[in-house]
């Protein structure tokens, strides 16, 4: 598929390119775990090039943890509309995340990681629990340049930021890096709304379990990137087993052609709801891109193409009435997680972000809202009577 077509087209038609040849119109599921060898020598040959990060070769798929075509037909799907030459996917974001950390050691040298707060509460639980090894420097984006060091192998980042919304510049962190390589958590922006590569990042994660599939059907992750840093996710994806599961893949590859109209609808539904709370009595702060107190830089069309469908608020009756609000909702669903059809809220200190250290959770007046497909007259009543 051309990369000159219009953004909707390719979400329609990437990864499905040999289709035709297929004679099949709809990406065919591929389940097999292992698959029939040739010869000896090309299997073996195959099989040594894909456990080093490379492709199939003559030799076949071999074995469903080096490689699977439904998986593949996805992730060239998302490279196409991250523009980026490749993507490697894996069983779960929090999968994608440790492998880029892992393949940056190798790529670049050195333990060191900076991190960017706030951050994902799994991302930030991993960063500073050790589990990874080496070390872990958390801060600003304004302090990104004073806290990279010459054993930096990785610039971590998110933006929007999760559960605050702060935008960070990605070309300006970029440049504080210094070379060092940037990984940018593109889940809330999606790439309908923002592409980190055009901006200098030099790895791209999603936990496409969000916005990518829309469905909350599917769990997965993937990380677009050049080819060089492609191989190297692939080689820490082949030998520890976190590749992406054909199933998941191919959902997740389904839901990418009604993205752009998905996020453009919850996005305008969000921008109406942000708008409304602003002025409940119960609403103390609104947090979203696309209020003026949320995009103090000016990146909301510069680097991302709009605000999204997230938002946060804090409440003027502090836990209590968070608590009470999210226990009370009829057509919200108090749960996890983001980005699918229906609209969900959850208390992000006590659950996604309970493992982070107490001095960078966020406050716990504060709720995020994933906003869906619904009528937004009725995620409002609903609201109303839950914060009543």
């Amino acid at each position: 598929m051309s990369s000159d077509v219009a953004l909707d087209s390719l979400a329609v038609h990437a990864g499905r390119d040999d289709l035709t040849a297929l004679g099949v119109h709809a990406p065919p599921l591929d389940l097999s775990s292992t698959n029939p060898l040739p010869d000896v020598d090309c299997g073996g040959a195959s099989y040594e090039s894909m456990a080093t990060g490379g492709h199939p070769t003559e030799g076949g798929n071999v074995y469903a943890r080096l490689w699977n075509p439904t998986v593949a037909r996805f992730e060239t799907a998302l490279a196409a509309l991250e523009g980026t030459e490749e993507a490697v996917a894996f069983s779960s974001g929090m999968a994608a995340v440790t492998a880029s950390v892992l393949a940056a050691r190798v790529e670049r040298g050195g333990s060191h990681v900076v991190a960017v707060r706030p951050l994902y509460g799994g991302t930030d639980h991993l960063l500073a629990s050790g589990l990874l090894g080496g070390e872990v420097s958390f801060c600003t984006a304004q302090d990104v340049v004073s806290s990279v060091r010459p054993d930096t192998c990785l610039v971590v980042l998110e933006t929007p930021a999760n559960p605050t919304l702060e935008l960070v510049d990605i070309a300006a962190v970029v440049e504080a890096a210094q070379g060092r390589p940037v990984l940018v958590d593109n889940t809330f922006a999606t790439p309908i709304l923002q592409n980190p590569a055009a901006h200098g990042a030099t790895l791209v994660l999603h936990s496409a379990t969000k916005y990518l599939g829309g469905h909350g059907d599917a769990v997965g992750g993937v990380v677009a990137a050049d080819p060089g840093w492609a191989s190297a996710l692939r080689r820490v994806r082949a030998v520890t087993g976190g590749i992406l599961h054909p199933m998941a893949a191919y959902l997740l590859h389904r839901g990418l052609p009604t993205l752009p109209i998905r996020v453009r609808a919850q996005q305008a539904s969000a921008e109406k709801m942000a708008a409304w709370l602003g002025d409940h009595p119960a609403v103390r702060r609104v947090f979203y891109p696309g209020v003026p107190e949320g995009d103090p830089a000016g990146l909301v069309g510069r680097q991302m193409r709009g605000p999204g469908a997230v938002l946060a608020i804090e409440l003027a009756g502090g836990y209590e009435q968070a608590a009470r609000a999210a226990g009370r909702v009829r057509l919200f669903t108090h749960a996890v997680s983001l980005g699918g059809v229906d609209s969900l809220v959850q208390h992000p200190a006590a659950l996604t972000h309970r493992p982070v250290d107490p001095a960078a959770r966020p406050s716990a007046d504060i709720l995020r809202l994933s906003i869906g497909l619904e009528d937004v007259a009725d995620l409002q009543q609903d609201l109303a009577q839950a914060l009543g």
